[in-house]
């Protein structure tokens, strides 16, 4: 995802693969070594680098970054206050829009889950729940230190936009559909109740793209939080929905989706958070499902059609509409967007 703060500097002309050889040479007088690493959806590029007798992965940014107040920096002192286990960041070049991390290696989780048990993937999938529950106990350090994940908010604004962004991405770029104006104003309204719904739940911190490709298994077997640039405060449900729901292949048991959020909620209580009622936590899981899946749809969307990387994202599209819809069936509401999914399925 795209940096929560748009940069002002003026973009690069040398491309990304020879400001990191530059910065390499200058580092340890070599430059060979460098692996180009599977691009996420943003303008960063990411190299794995020969570092200090062992490797790091270095992000490359298209822009010259400020170290005192670049997102990625901020959230990561942030995380690492907290004890949150994200990468250490090992070197920074602000001229050459470099940061240089801690190379935590290639699985993902979302590749591990593929290999081991289903005994075991449950065991690594209760600990990233744990997870969340432990961001969620950084809200009141990310509130102290005035971190920019403290001053940002999935409020009524930001949830709109992203609904917009579903809209002209999924129908426009990738669909090449206008919808009629009355089906258009009508189902823009169902989505404007969400946004309304959502604004108003109580706000913790969130890690905003917490999926099973933003979570690694490190060297030591332990599961470590990438790509957290984006954090900021929205509904307790946020991140579990994306945990639980991002980028899956077929609609979920429910009766599974329901035990991961009682266990969510114990380990909110862990963390010595606040109770939660479970029947009023699961509709607003359920309002998030549709609100998360449309913005994923609009971005696997906007990734297949403008930037080409349909290899990557296009497949996503219509489980995650299945996804929606299912949450849009168990509130028995927003007929329109039922209506609007099944056509188009």
């Amino acid at each position: 995802m795209s940096s929560v703060l748009q940069s002002t500097a003026p973009a690069f002309t040398d491309s990304a693969r020879d400001r990191i050889a530059a910065y390499l040479h200058e580092k340890t007088g070599q430059s060979e070594g460098l692996v180009a690493l599977t691009p996420d959806a943003s303008t960063r590029e990411y190299f794995r680098i020969p570092w200090q007798k062992a490797t790091a992965v270095a992000a490359v940014y298209p822009e010259r970054i400020d170290a005192e107040v670049h997102p990625y920096l901020d959230v990561t002192r942030l995380f690492l206050e907290c004890g949150l286990p994200v990468p250490q960041v090992l070197d920074v070049d602000g001229d050459a829009g470099i940061i240089v991390q801690e190379d935590l290696g290639s699985r993902q989780l979302c590749q591990v889950f593929e290999e081991v048990s289903e005994d075991e993937r449950d065991v690594l999938l209760e600990r990233a729940i744990e997870l969340i529950a432990r961001i969620q106990a950084a809200t009141q350090q990310a509130f102290a230190r005035d971190s920019i994940a403290s001053r940002l908010a999935f409020d009524e604004p930001k949830l709109s936009w992203e609904f917009n962004f579903f809209f002209e991405h999924y129908f426009g770029s990738y669909r090449k559909e206008s919808l009629p104006e009355t089906p258009a104003a009508e189902l823009k309204s169902e989505l404007g109740q969400i946004a309304v719904e959502l604004a108003a739940a109580p706000r913790v911190l969130c890690h905003r793209d917490y999926h099973t490709a933003n979570l690694m298994l490190d060297q030591k077997g332990d599961v470590r939080i990438v790509d957290h640039q984006d954090a900021r405060m929205g509904p307790a449900s946020y991140d579990l929905v994306s945990l639980l729901l991002d980028r899956q292949p077929a609609t979920p048991s429910l009766a599974e989706v329901r035990a991961h959020r009682l266990n969510f909620l114990d380990a909110r209580r862990r963390q010595g958070l606040g109770a939660v009622d479970p029947d009023d936590f699961g509709k607003e899981f359920r309002l998030m499902t549709i609100q998360r899946g449309l913005k994923a749809i609009g971005t696997f969307s906007c990734q297949t059609a403008v930037y080409g990387r349909g290899q990557f994202y296009e497949r996503h599209i219509h489980p995650t509409f299945l996804i929606v819809l299912q949450a849009a069936e168990w509130l028995d509401r927003f007929p329109v967007l039922q209506r609007t999914i099944k056509e188009r399925l």
